[in-house]
């Protein structure tokens, strides 16, 4: 055991001090302490850790480093400051040197890609360049040869629109025509208002068709009886869903609305006109006698 290793040692032992605790303390192991102890600085990797853990020793067991450092500097070894200058030296060359040679290297294969994208997007650009004048070429030859043939087929089909658009306007025409001979004679007139209850009167016909359909986008909640009493329907119509009977063997319909402004009757497909405001008078009763001619 060297004197510092004994001095530091008995100063250790006056406080009550383990290895095991002072190498808590210190955060250095406790084989480079008791080194320092022995007088053995084979086992500190590298003199240059010595001065520190002496230090850091004895302020743990309240010694002056200074005193110590002075009082046996014999034993302590010489070489000290010689591997802090070297160590310092390595550390200032890898900053110096190291960098520069880092960044050579990380921006070389970063070229060498712009390269080879600009050298790839140019032969792409020469490539499209030729086959566009090709197209256009070709396109200028066959321009003359099919433009009579569009011309053609689109006289055509401007023709054949036009013929289907008469035959339709033809037929329309016809159908309310049709439609206006069957019920020219047919009348559908308000008879009388009690309450919410209104009747109305078919005559001048022999046939009576029932339709009872919701708006386009509302909803209707309806009640269908014939001159029987028998229902034919009860529940929603939803959306323009609608009801259709055909009752000419009847002599009334009864229909109970429960959203007249959202609800549309027709008779023999003409619409029912509402004597009672179905905006203020939302549910009503609808009764149409039928006079069969």
């Amino acid at each position: 055991m060297s004197e510092l290793g004994g001095r530091l040692r008995t100063a250790r032992e006056e406080k009550g001090i383990s290895l095991d605790q002072l190498q808590s303390m210190t955060k250095i192991q406790k084989k480079y302490l008791s080194g320092i102890e022995k007088g053995d600085y084979s086992q500190i990797p590298g003199k240059f850790y010595v001065r520190a853990f002496i230090k850091q020793y004895a302020e743990a067991v309240g010694l002056s480093p200074d005193e110590l450092f002075e009082e046996y500097k014999n034993e302590i070894p010489a070489a000290y400051e010689d591997d802090l200058s070297e160590q310092l030296s390595r550390v200032q060359t890898r900053r110096t040197v190291s960098p520069g040679v880092s960044k050579i290297a990380e921006l070389l294969p970063k070229i060498l890609i712009g390269v080879a994208i600009v050298a790839v997007l140019f032969l792409a650009w020469y490539l499209f360049s030729k086959s566009g004048e090709t197209g256009n070429r070709s396109a200028d030859k066959g321009k003359n040869q099919t433009v009579d043939i569009e011309e053609s087929d689109a006289i055509k089909a401007s023709e054949s629109a036009s013929d289907q658009k008469d035959k339709a306007e033809s037929n329309d025409e016809n159908d309310a025509e049709e439609q206006e001979s069957q019920n020219a004679g047919q009348e559908l007139t308000m008879d009388q208002v009690s309450g919410n209850v209104t009747t109305y009167k078919l005559s001048g016909t022999d046939k009576f068709e029932l339709k009872v359909s919701a708006s386009a986008s509302g909803e209707t909640w309806v009640k269908i009886l014939d001159g029987g009493n028998q229902q034919l329907f009860q529940g929603m119509l939803q959306n323009g869903a609608s009801q259709s009977f055909d009752l000419s063997d009847q002599d009334e319909a009864y229909i109970r609305i429960g959203r007249a402004f959202e609800t549309d009757i027709y008779v023999n497909d003409q619409k029912l006109k509402y004597e009672l405001d179905p905006n203020q008078n939302v549910t009503q009763e609808i009764s149409i006698q039928f006079d069969k001619e």
